[in-house]
């Protein structure tokens, strides 16, 4: 697991203000009550990558097989999100960072609640990602949807790609913005070629070896 590093010192500040004359009310029900109620562990399954990389596609493929597995889990998309909570939000450096920020504290709250949360978010910056995994420890999950950028622009049945490069939009992904890529996500998938299925695949066998979900037949 990535250590936080100095990476974090630009924005630790930001983080951690605080409310003024607030108190933090301690409930009677445990996150631990919680997961027992539910017969399984809460966390964090948060995809990164490109535009059109699929990460929304695979966290509602992997949402949909622990559903059927019984278990309580909830995507947050990040398009969705924009139309409530981050509604109010452009996508300069500071309202990336401002977006990330507040569904970190979204997918805390989630697991307190006992719920297994996806995150399907661009996230294009290291040191928000790695704010958001200070927030969650050993609940966050880092997924890469690694994908070529020409691979993401043929995907786009929006045209966003083109009108980013037309100039039209402002501060895009991979194309006036940068992407950063993780430098040790705990799981890599190549969404680029790999079929859906095997992505799917490759993402539940990894939470079933380090004993957290359990797999048929296991």
């Amino acid at each position: 697991m990535p250590k936080i590093t100095a990476a974090m010192t630009q924005t630790e500040a930001y983080v951690k203000k605080k409310s003024g004359n607030v108190v933090w009310h301690q409930s009677g029900i445990s996150r631990q009550h919680r997961q027992e109620m539910k017969g399984h562990h809460s966390f964090v399954l948060w995809f990164t990558g490109l535009s059109g990389a699929g990460k929304s596609t695979l966290a509602n493929a992997i949402e949909e097989c622990l559903f059927a597995m019984g278990k309580h889990a909830y995507v947050l998309d990040g398009d969705n999100v924009r139309h409530g909570l981050c509604g109010d939000l452009g996508f300069s450096d500071v309202a990336r960072r401002e977006n990330i920020r507040r569904i970190g504290e979204a997918s805390k709250l989630f697991v307190d609640a006992g719920i297994i949360v996806l995150v399907a978010f661009i996230s294009p910056f290291r040191r928000d990602r790695m704010i958001a995994r200070s927030l969650l420890g050993d609940d966050f999950i880092e997924i890469y949807c690694d994908c070529d950028l020409e691979i993401c622009e043929s995907r786009d049945v929006k045209g966003l790609y083109a009108r980013a490069r037309a100039g039209e939009i402002r501060d895009f992904t991979g194309i006036s913005s940068p992407y950063e890529q993780p430098e040790a996500a705990e799981i890599t998938v190549d969404t680029g070629t790999w079929p859906l299925d095997k992505c799917v695949d490759h993402v539940l066998n990894y939470l079933a070896d380090r004993g957290i979900i359990r797999l048929a037949g296991q």
